[in-house]
């Protein structure tokens, strides 16, 4: 076989009905064979939404066709997995007759298409229609296993209805793994007189929730402490984890002599918390009297320092291993910077900056042209800016943490 494939041609030769909805659930297109299947015309479909040509049928007040194609569709796009369903009864308007709804019964899966980061582009509704062949089994089994028929069916809708039940669950589940998220985080405040802007973007899909995290500390003089990082792993087990790591390297850069030590004494902690091997962070610490920063790495994404002029300078000069990484104890180094007044720190995780099948140079140049872009915002603009600007439309596979201090 030579020459390009012609997918509109695949599309439209599908042996089932298929249509394509974007995650607005607006139809754009719909294959031959679901034209035959619903009676309608192309132009009747194209760019409307789904639940407007085929609305659910008023005079049935047990139907739940509408209800439950619309929960595997949501579902499908949260969990960017296909979603089957059971066997459901959907009645569908009959074409030319205003208001007469025809029994209809239906197989069902929906599939999400994914764009390059991970994001929910486009849904397909693929449709089998099993009216015929549940009308001929009640009449070819007679009244007894008719109503055995019967009963499968009901079975099937009481499936649907746990299936419902369950994605509910699963709702509620992550708005108490979010809150347990914002729990474990500090909130945004001043440190000090200096004003720092914090966000917290949380993953699209699955809890949606993990280990990234930050910590703001005030230090004797006129110092700050500043840390982000990120545990591997998503759940409630990972921001267990990394409520530990980040309660610990919060204490420790209080008595430690300087961020490298802070994260020596962070990586013999992690040793005993299961967990939180490879767990990546970077330590800060802000020195007004020195006018200097002083960091250490751990194998962590580098911090930027956004100067007056707009250039962007990333701290690399201070990066080892991530936690756990080594087997045995060895020292962390540490690097100084000078830093000018009005000088922005920005300190991030790798939802920020890293995209599938890119290398990880491509986004820090991203993110040095948009704070160079936005050089003159204050903290709170500026960290809009950049989410806005560096994740993709649709969300992120990965939690992004951002911290932003104006020097």
């Amino acid at each position: 076989m030579s020459g390009p494939i012609d997918y509109e041609a695949v599309f439209q030769a599908l042996p089932g009905g298929a249509v394509l909805l974007t995650p607005e659930l607006v139809i754009l297109d719909v294959n031959e064979a679901h034209l035959r299947l619903s009676g309608r015309p192309r132009d009747h479909q194209i760019g409307r939404y789904l639940f407007d040509v085929f609305p659910d049928n008023p005079a049935d007040p047990d139907s739940a066709g509408v209800r439950g194609l619309e929960t595997s569709l949501r579902h499908a796009m949260a969990t960017r997995a296909p979603d089957a369903m059971p066997l459901h009864r959907y009645d569908v308007e009959v074409p030319g007759r205003p208001g007469v709804y025809e029994e209809r019964y239906w197989s069902t899966v929906n599939a999400p298409v994914l764009g390059p980061e991970g994001e929910v582009k486009l849904l397909v509704h693929r449709v089998e229609e099993v009216t015929e062949l549940v009308r001929a089994r009640g009449a070819e089994l007679g009244v007894e296993r008719e109503r055995m028929a019967a009963q499968l069916y009901g079975r099937a809708r009481e499936l649907q209805e746990v299936n419902v039940r369950l994605r509910r669950s699963h709702d509620r589940e992550r708005e108490v793994g979010l809150a347990l998220q914002a729990a474990m985080l500090p909130a945004p405040r001043l440190v000090g007189h200096h004003r720092a802007a914090v966000r917290y973007q949380p993953a699209v899909g699955t809890l949606n929730v993990c280990g990234d995290w930050y910590e703001l500390t005030d230090l004797p003089g006129d110092r700050m402490a500043v840390a982000v990082g990120d545990v591997v792993g998503n759940g409630l087990e990972a921001a267990c984890v990394m409520g530990q790591l980040r309660s610990a390297l919060g204490a420790a850069v209080l008595v430690a002599p300087g961020p490298a030590r802070a994260l020596e004494v962070l990586g013999l902690y992690a040793r005993s918390v299961d967990g939180a091997e490879s767990t990546t962070a970077v330590q800060v610490v802000i020195d007004w009297t020195t006018h200097t920063v002083h960091y250490s790495s751990a194998g962590h994404p580098p911090p930027a320092l956004l100067h007056p002029d707009g250039t962007v300078q990333f701290l690399d000069q201070a990066t080892d291993p991530p936690l756990g990484a080594r087997p045995e104890h060895v020292a962390r180094p540490e690097a100084r910077t000078p830093f000018t007044d009005g000088t922005v720190l920005v300190l991030y995780t790798d939802g920020l900056i890293e995209r599938r099948r890119e290398d990880i140079d491509v986004g820090l140049a991203r993110l040095a042209d948009s704070l160079a872009r936005h050089r003159d915002s204050d903290v709170e603009p500026l960290a809009d800016a950049l989410l806005a600007e560096l994740l993709p439309p649709g969300g992120t596979t990965d939690d992004t943490a951002l911290v932003i201090i104006r020097l």
